[in-house]
């Protein structure tokens, strides 16, 4: 057999090879081009609601959970108002005074490295759970959060998750713990957990279906949409949560196409070399997710 016709052959089965691969199988592939591009350390964990179809990479990974923590938080809090300790409507006062985990000591926060720097402006005054609570999650405030982890319980928080069939995200502190992060105790999560979490709100399996319906509300608030949204058609409605520190960057989604399929998206990040480009990467991978459930549709 000579060299050319050897060569042919290979070229040939290498086609029919490819044209063997699955949908599935390409879309992966080509999620893990896109993130192979990249200086760091990603998961994704994608699950379509309506058909069960899943993709995931490196989804029990453990990530610093950042701001994607800020959901359990939220879930936590809509539960004890479901059992009667509060209402939503309860109001609370604005405090910037917290404590260590470690020794109990006070620490504050810096307006400066909060996303959100108003309610600053209002220590002293009250403001209601529920308003805390959407601040929390849709400008991702940091005083909220720390004021809403100290009256619900970060462990009660984590035991929530738990129940929920999330069994390696951790909750344990407020933000800006500096003594805590020292001695390495932070929030933590996995792609898969976020999935499980995301799912039950999303199938209003999350305290109840009233306020699963809530919480699915104010996500679809959300004013950062630099990841999931970013690159997807405006008619797309993406209810999510971000979160990022350095060299970190998530987003966790319900997301919601016209025709009233739906399916659950987790983009997490570490160790990113080049943030920028990390995040526009991730939103590609969005992007590459939802071409995929629409062409199922045509299909």
């Amino acid at each position: 057999m000579n060299r050319s016709r050897i060569v042919f052959l290979t070229l040939a089965l290498g086609v029919v090879l490819a044209s063997c691969k699955s949908e599935k199988e390409k879309v992966k592939d080509e999620i893990a081009s896109v993130l192979s591009a990249q200086e760091g350390t990603f998961a994704v964990a994608f699950h379509d609601l309506g058909t069960g179809d899943e993709i995931l990479m490196n989804e029990h990974d453990t990530f610093h959970a950042a701001s994607t923590m800020k959901t359990p938080v939220m879930i936590e809090v809509f539960k004890q108002a479901a059992e009667g300790r509060y209402s939503l409507q309860d109001s609370i006062v604005l405090k910037n005074d917290f404590k260590s985990i470690v020794d109990s000591s006070a620490y504050s926060l810096d307006p400066k490295d909060d996303s959100e720097y108003e309610l600053y402006n209002q220590l002293g005054k009250k403001r209601t759970i529920a308003s805390l609570v959407y601040e929390m999650i849709t400008v991702s405030s940091n005083l909220s959060t720390n004021i809403l982890i100290e009256m619900a319980d970060g462990k009660k928080v984590t035991q929530t998750v738990r129940d929920l069939g999330a069994k390696d995200i951790q909750v344990r502190r407020g933000v800006e713990d500096q003594k805590a992060f020292e001695k390495k105790l932070n929030n933590v999560t996995t792609a898969y957990d976020l999935l499980v979490i995301f799912e039950k709100l999303a199938n209003g399996e999350a305290v109840n279906p009233e306020a699963s319906k809530a919480m699915v509300n104010i996500l679809l608030d959300q004013k950062y949409n630099d990841i999931i949204p970013a690159q997807l058609p405006d008619s797309v409605k993406v209810a999510h949560k971000t979160g990022w520190v350095t060299g970190v960057h998530h987003d966790s989604a319900i997301v919601f196409l016209p025709d009233g399929r739906k399916y659950v998206l987790i983009l997490l990040s570490k160790q990113l070399k080049d943030e920028k480009a990390g995040v526009e990467a991730l939103s590609t991978v969005s992007k590459i997710i939802y071409n995929y459930v629409a062409q199922q549709k045509e299909e």
